[in-house]
């Protein structure tokens, strides 16, 4: 037998890849990753269907405490919003994916790995990327890019060797996860319309404002309302709070890796909270220079994860200096919730540069003289009057 391990969704796609890969004399592994969009009877669920089918074995990874510490750590840290709008809430999840399902089949052995990504997407690219950079020897099989399979190919297929479940394909496709949930349907197909509110996971249930304090202990989320959590904790304590109020719904248009444009729409209530309230916590507590190059250097480390790019060496050195540049960026944060948005209040914290002892923007200034401002802004000046002096 030929040992294949099979990232396992239990989709169409995934299960076309399980009956077919089977009959042709793999010994097929299922593993799906859950990187927070599974609970265990969806896991149950998977396992039945995977084993159904023809899977030699099923194995769920569980990887939301990993996505986090290798992955979510350091989008907040960069305030990372790819092209000012989507917080990378699915595509970020691939990397991790892609690395647990290679670490299992080295451990057990396989010769072949298999995805049910299309020729279309970002995904073939993502786990492609991965597989090759730190499993080079390891064969990537893709069946549905290969054939050039439609949804109605594999559904005759999978009829044809007695699997007649049914493949009704659902209004939108949702994808879940820690950070966020993504939403495709036809609307995200072309460039005019928006997705409805039904397209989304959660409506709007909560009327009024609610007010909620954040707690952040070197740039990472610890508390909600001042109880303590771990990161991943307040996180999803954060949602919870939020997602009745239908908070953090848009849609991301962008270049994708393939060169065609896109559009995706998410519901990301928490993420979108957490960047905002991070970035603001941030604005507070460094210096400008620290501002500056972290706003340029977030914006590329996002553009490299979601291009799969994670394994390249830079994105360490990209990940040291977000992490340094957070050693101050400890205190609370207050927001208020409101139905489908959000304000952030203001801040407390012990390293609040905006201290008052040195002077009251717009109203006081105590640590220098008139005289002395008169003279810098002098000073400041000379550039600016040589050059309109030279090139009258």
């Amino acid at each position: 037998m030929k040992k294949l391990v099979l990232a396992y969704s239990g989709g169409l796609d995934t299960s076309y890849c399980v009956k077919s890969l089977s009959e042709q004399g793999y010994e097929v592994h299922a593993v799906s990753v859950n990187t927070g969009g599974f609970d265990a009877d969806e896991v149950t669920k998977l396992e039945a269907k995977a084993l159904a089918l023809g899977a030699h074995s099923y194995t769920s990874i569980e990887a939301v405490e990993t996505f986090y510490q290798d992955v979510v750590k350091y989008l907040i840290f960069g305030n990372v919003l790819k092209n000012n709008t989507y917080p990378l809430s699915v595509s970020a999840e691939r990397v991790t994916q892609a690395v647990a399902i290679v670490k299992h089949a080295k451990e057990i052995g396989a010769n072949f790995i298999a995805h049910g990504s299309t020729g279309a997407g970002n995904d073939q690219v993502r786990f492609d990327l991965i597989f090759q950079t730190i499993a080079p020897k390891i064969e990537i099989i893709t069946p549905i890019r290969d054939q050039k399979l439609s949804r109605e190919d594999e559904i005759q297929y999978l009829k044809r060797h007695g699997v007649d479940w049914s493949w009704e394909k659902a209004q939108y496709s949702i994808n879940k996860g820690l950070w966020g949930t993504s939403v495709g349907g036809s609307e995200t197909l072309k460039s005019r319309k928006p997705l409805p509110d039904a397209a989304y996971p959660n409506p709007c249930s909560k009327t009024g404002e609610e007010q909620v304090s954040l707690q952040f202990e070197k740039g990472e989320l610890v508390g909600v309302n001042d109880q303590n959590y771990s990161p991943v904790a307040a996180i999803q304590a954060l949602q919870a709070l939020a997602a009745p109020y239908a908070i953090g719904r848009d849609i991301h248009v962008g270049d994708t890796i393939i060169g065609i444009k896109g559009r995706v729409g998410f519901e990301a209530a928490a993420a979108l909270i957490t960047l905002k309230a991070h970035h603001l916590l941030e604005k507070h507590t460094l210096s400008k220079w620290q501002l500056h190059h972290k706003d340029y250097i977030g914006s590329h480390y996002g553009m490299m994860l979601h291009e799969g790019q994670y394994l390249d060496p830079v994105m360490r050195d990209f990940e040291a200096l977000l992490t340094n540049s957070q050693n101050t960026v400890t205190g609370s944060v207050f927001v208020t919730l409101h139905p489908y948005r959000f304000t952030l209040d203001g801040i407390d914290s012990e390293f609040d540069l905006m201290d008052n002892s040195f002077g009251t923007y717009g109203e006081a200034n105590e640590a220098w003289s008139a005289t002395e401002a008169k003279g810098f802004i002098k000073l400041s000046a000379n550039a600016g009057k040589i050059y309109q002096h030279v090139n009258k």
